[in-house]
């Protein structure tokens, strides 16, 4: 996952690019030369990094400063990522942030092997190429789709930028309506937060898909709970399953138009980093302000809703800050998680650079910065968050669109708020997930 938490920082990033190294034993190279900029890298790393105490000691200057990096890592990294802003072939690819969409490849009771488009963006090239979420793709590029490889042809994927997929319908157990789609590489438009109010014997229910969390989403948030808040919702449903995360401080504008009995000076998350960045603790008011443009605590609360307990769906793609939403919200209310374990992004970093005016180094290292904590010092998710109620969106095809009622995820959610139980068994999965298109492999 690219996306990194935006978390507050009280050192000038300038402080940074100005600092020399006085380790007699790291050696010194030519302004502009690789090992200049391994230097500038370890540096930085050394600072900043979370586990910088396991760097290796005289790691090879003469390496690609790419390759170089990578043996600063610790083994439990999984996310810290370096780019060369001049090099888009640099940049991480992915079939979602390339054509907009993603799917899963999965294996049902009977052994048949389907590939299921989970995922279409708004206003993405698969959107207005005509893919649908639960469309079934057979072949692509002519190649048909196998569990052995899956993988493979994701990989090659990323290397194209026309895709041919044959795509068909899911009716009575099999494909049918067959027809064939072009997608192109391209971009796709920020995305909307799409909400939907059930109500059901007088009770109604509030649900919010939420795509990711920029910065400057705040106003939207506080108009949408302002329309739950007037249609009288006294129960809700936040659908995070394909949410990668962003900003911390959107994250914490969310949790503050949920639960009851919080104020401004509540406690709402910790940053722990190395020796260098010590430990951070942030209010709701105190992170939701490091978004300049975000409305303020205060504000925000007037459309609170004030609930004891709040329904997740999540999935494997569910990461970052959508799960500091699941674990920074249970000090102060009931969650109730459905779907599948979420990633395990339990980590926060920001952007490191050469800030000097004109630049002169153009790699750009987002490295984990620090592990998070919620108020009552809960965290270590590595291995994700595991639902109470688990469910696979994928037990009972076609998959419906993202807000209907009948989709596997929200109704069983609905099943809970309306049964009054927030314990009901679900249904045993019937599939096996064999590939992913959006999960680190």
């Amino acid at each position: 996952m690219n996306n990194f938490l935006t978390i507050p920082f009280v050192i000038i990033f300038t402080f940074l690019i100005a600092c020399t190294n006085n380790d007699e034993s790291v050696p010194v190279f030519p302004e502009g030369s690789t090992g200049s900029v391994n230097v500038w890298v370890q540096d930085s790393m050394k600072r900043y990094y979370y586990w910088a105490d396991q760097m290796p000691a005289k790691p090879d200057y003469r390496l690609p400063v790419k390759d170089f990096f990578k043996s600063l890592l610790s083994p439990q990294d999984r996310f810290s990522f370096i780019v060369n802003t001049a090099d888009a072939s640099s940049y991480p690819r992915s079939i979602r942030n390339m054509y907009g969409f993603d799917y899963t490849v999965i294996q049902q009771s009977n052994g048949n092997v389907i590939t299921v488009v989970k995922l279409v963006l708004k206003n993405s090239p698969a959107f207005n190429a005509g893919l649908e979420r639960g469309m079934i793709i057979t072949k692509i590029n002519g190649t048909s789709v196998t569990a052995a490889n899956a993988e493979a042809m994701a990989s090659s994927m990323k290397e194209l930028t026309i895709l041919d997929l044959t795509v068909g319908s899911w009716k009575n157990g099999s494909v049918a309506d067959e027809k064939e789609i072009k997608i192109y590489y391209g971009f796709s438009m920020e995305q909307p937060l799409l909400s939907k109010i059930f109500d059901k014997n007088g009770k109604k229910t509030g649900y919010l898909y939420i795509y990711d969390f920029p910065d400057g989403m705040t106003s939207t948030l506080y108009q949408k709970f302002a329309e739950f808040k007037g249609a009288g919702v006294q129960e809700l449903i936040l659908d995070l399953r394909y949410n990668y995360g962003g900003s911390v401080s959107s994250a914490a504008a969310l949790c503050s138009l949920i639960p009851s009995g919080i104020t401004s000076a509540s406690p709402f998350i910790i940053f722990r980093g190395n020796k260098n960045g010590g430990e951070v603790k942030r209010t709701f008011a105190q992170q939701i302000a490091y978004d300049p443009k975000a409305l303020d605590f205060t504000t925000l609360r007037a459309n609170a809703l004030e609930l004891g307990k709040v329904y997740i769906l999540t999935s494997n793609s569910t990461a970052s800050a959508a799960e500091i939403i699941i674990n920074n919200l249970k000090p102060y209310i009931q969650v109730i998680q459905i779907g599948d374990v979420t990633l395990g992004k339990d980590m926060a970093g920001f952007t490191v650079e050469d800030k000097r005016k004109p630049r002169k180094i153009s790699w750009q290292i987002h490295p984990v910065i620090y592990k998070v904590f919620n108020a009552g010092g809960a965290g270590e998710y590595h291995d994700g968050i595991s639902p109470q109620i688990a469910v696979s969106e994928y037990s009972d095809l076609p998959l419906l669109p993202l807000g209907d009622p009948g989709e596997t995820l929200i109704s069983t959610a609905l099943d809970n708020v309306y049964l009054r139980s927030a314990n009901k068994a679900a249904s045993p999965q019937k599939v096996k997930i064999l590939y992913q298109s959006d999960i680190l492999q």
